[in-house]
């Protein structure tokens, strides 16, 4: 018999592995991300363009993580204390999956062609 704990961790895992594929992969998010971190941080970061598109892709995918959890805030707070942390975390994957989707297209995109 599986632990509620050990599923919820699994799911934690893989919201975090498709907020990283949209962050890296997502043609909408990549230039707001890159101009944010060199408006955030001008004269550290401008000298080395590969440490700007890292920081944007790592801010990318917590763009992601924070928009996908509004989704699993809201039904945790209107389902009140019946909500079960494995729900919510269901809903937060299934949130962090639909926004991932313009990810997905570009990667297919990327290779195949």
């Amino acid at each position: 018999m599986k632990r509620p704990a050990t599923d919820t961790g699994r799911i934690a895992l893989a919201i975090a592995a498709f907020a990283l594929f949209n962050g890296v992969f997502n043609p909408w998010l990549l230039p707001q991300t890159t101009a944010a971190v060199i408006l955030l941080a001008p004269g550290l970061l401008v000298s080395s363009a590969a440490l700007v598109i890292y920081l944007a892709y790592l801010f990318g995918a917590l763009v992601t993580l924070v928009v996908a959890g509004v989704p699993a805030a809201l039904y945790e707070r209107f389902a009140g204390g019946r909500a079960s942390p494995f729900a919510v975390c269901l809903v937060w994957l299934a949130a962090t999956a639909l926004l991932t989707l313009p990810a997905a297209g570009m990667a297919a995109l990327l290779l195949l062609g």
